[in-house]
Order: C-alpha cells, then sequence, then structure tokens
C-alpha cells in the first residue's frame, strides 16, 4: 500500500512540475477607434478569432459628421495643438499581456483619440499589435509613431487594410494570426520578393489599372518585383509621385512603394502604399 501511495504521489509532482513549466495562456485585448465602422469590422473579427476581450474607445466629442467635416475638424485640432479627449475605458490594461490597437489612418498616423489613449496608458512590456484601415496607406508610419511613444512596449509588425478592400480582410486576418503564432493551423508563407527590375509595358498596365482610379495618388511605376500569392500574383512596384500641376514651386517628386494584387481574372487592385 505505501509503495501504491508513493508512486502516486511521484506522479501527482510530475504533473505539477509539467502544469508549471507550461507557458501561462496570454490574456489578449483588443482596443480600438472606428468612426465609419471599418475600425470596427476589423476588430471584431480579430476579437471573434482570437475569443479575446474587446472595448471601442470612444471621444468625448465625437467626429460625427462628413469626411470633409472630420478633416476640417482634425486640421484644426493639430493647428491649435488640441487632443480630443476620450472617455474612461472599462478594461484594466494591466491585467493583459497583449493588446492589439486598431484605428483608422487620418494624415498618416493613427487617428487623434489614439493619441490620447496612448498618453494616458504605459504599454511597457505588453506586447502590442496595431491594426488599421486606410484610404491608402499609413501602417508603417503609425507603427513608428506608436514606437516613438511607447518604446518599451513589444511592438510586433501590424496588419492593415484598405477600406475599399474589406471584403478580403476576414482571409488576410486569418492569415496574419496564424503567421504569427496568435492562432493555430495552416497557412501559405509568402516567399520574399527577388530584386526589383524596370517595369515592362505590360507592368506598367497593371500598374496604372490599379492606381489610375484613386484620386488621391498619382504615379508613374519605375521598377517592380513580384512573388506569388494564394490564386495570384503581388507586385511590388517602385514608382515616382507625380505633382498633379506643373508649377515651379511645386516640391520634388517623391518614391512611393505600391503592392498591387492580382487574382485570376480580377482587376488589378492596390492593397497599400508605403510613403
Amino acid at each position: 500500500m505505501k509503495t501504491i501511495k508513493l508512486i502516486f504521489a511521484i506522479m501527482a509532482a510530475m504533473v505539477l512540475a509539467v502544469s508549471c513549466g507550461q507557458k501561462k495562456a496570454q490574456k489578449v485585448l483588443v482596443l480600438y477607434y472606428s468612426q465609419t465602422d471599418n475600425t470596427k469590422l476589423v476588430a471584431e473579427d480579430i476579437a471573434g478569432k482570437l475569443g479575446a476581450d474587446i472595448e471601442r474607445i470612444e471621444a468625448v466629442n465625437p467626429y460625427d459628421g462628413d469626411f470633409m467635416q472630420t478633416i476640417e475638424r482634425c486640421m484644426q485640432e493639430r493647428k491649435d495643438g488640441v487632443i480630443p479627449e476620450i472617455m474612461p475605458l472599462k478594461s484594466k490594461i494591466a491585467k493583459y499581456d497583449v493588446i492589439f490597437i486598431g484605428y483608422p489612418i487620418w494624415f498618416g498616423t493613427y487617428a487623434p483619440p489614439i493619441t490620447k489613449f496612448l498618453q494616458e496608458v504605459d504599454l511597457s512590456e505588453k506586447i502590442v499589435v496595431p491594426f488599421c484601415t486606410f484610404g491608402s496607406g499609413g501602417l508603417e508610419s503609425s507603427m513608428a509613431d506608436l514606437v516613438n511613444v511607447q518604446p518599451n512596449a513589444q511592438i510586433i509588425a501590424g496588419y492593415g487594410v484598405r477600406a475599399a478592400r474589406l471584403d478580403a480582410m476576414p482571409a488576410e486576418v486569418d492569415q496574419f494570426l496564424k503567421e504569427n503564432g496568435f492562432i493555430s493551423g495552416e497557412y501559405v508563407k509568402l516567399g520574399a520578393f527577388p530584386e526589383p527590375h524596370e517595369v515592362s509595358e505590360a507592368e506598367t498596365a497593371i500598374f496604372d489599372a490599379a492606381t489610375g482610379d484613386y484620386p488621391m495618388m498619382h504615379a508613374k511605376a519605375k521598377m517592380v518585383a513580384t512573388r506569388e500569392i494564394p490564386n495570384g500574383t503581388e507586385y511590388f512596384f517602385i514608382a515616382e509621385d507625380q505633382p498633379r500641376e506643373a508649377r515651379e514651386d511645386m516640391p520634388p517628386a517623391g518614391e512611393l512603394q505600391v503592392y498591387v494584387n492580382v487574382v485570376g481574372d480580377e482587376k488589378p487592385v492596390f492593397t497599400k502604399v508605403v510613403r
């Protein structure tokens, strides 16, 4: 009998040792600000796939006007150095290990309510995952700003999607979460782009077809590299930003990085611009 008791005691100790050695499950919070609900859709998709807590950041004085009214208000606030107040959060940031932060891109970075949130919290040692919606781009520039204001957070490369491409978002979020180890499952591991080469007439036509009807970008493709993606090809264009008017006081043309997807027989579509 003593031998049996000893065996059970040893087994219990082994189970305890294994359980103590296992990695603690990470507590995840999805925080987001959304004016038009585009970012809300991404936030809800991420939270649903992760089984994470979710909370919306609300401005005390909401940006409830149309596009131009929002732009004008934001421009005036930037000029006056005003950062809008936000409602107190219900979530206790301290109890979470991973914070997903979502926002629309305004003026090349996260919307002002996120600026206020980042001023009020310390995300040191937290894993921070930015995600955003935009007209043409802004993930990279907003991440740089995020690193600047929260230097002690563990910020990983985030996810961004054009508002015009929200139909593609669920599959891309699935790929992003699996690729970064937040959920398990099979995913397509994309290869690296090769060295860019000068664009051909056919590649120029693809670039023009993808960007020609977007009024906020006027650029000419110079170099390109391609890689295979599920059901199609992704193009990485290096382009020259063209001034809309030929005037001596216009700034010199800048360089853009433009990513374009061609899937099957569908029209080429650009996925983001990095300025």
